[in-house]
């Protein structure tokens, strides 16, 4: 089961990737939309966490608060991203929302312990 762990690990990482990178991309380049890696991105960190939240420990798992408050990010983060997709440009203030909570996502998994 650790090695499940560690995959799902991994591509959820390669999720936060995707989803930070593409916006980064995006935002230097002037042009702000949403690009098919933050989809991708905002997509495999939604199912890889709620994969990694399967309780595949030997009860050492995370605080079901930490799960709530993640998942609703990360919900938050997917319609952001999804409902946004098809237009040309995305307002400023939601672009930068959607950094904002990629990086509070990553700052919930890391600090809340």
């Amino acid at each position: 089961m650790e090695a499940l762990r560690l995959v799902l690990l991994y591509l959820h990482l390669i999720g936060f990737a995707l989803l930070l990178g593409g916006a980064i991309a995006q935002y230097v380049t002037g042009r702000l939309r949403i690009n098919a890696p933050m989809l991708w991105g905002a997509v495999v960190q939604l199912v890889t966490g709620i994969g990694l939240s399967a309780p595949l420990r030997d009860g050492d798992e995370p605080a079901p608060a930490k799960l709530v408050t993640k998942l609703v990010l990360a919900l938050a983060i997917f319609a952001m991203v999804f409902f946004s997709r098809k237009r040309d440009a995305v307002n400023r203030g939601h672009f930068l929302a959607t950094i904002g909570l990629t990086l509070v996502t990553a700052a919930v998994a890391v600090f809340w312990r």
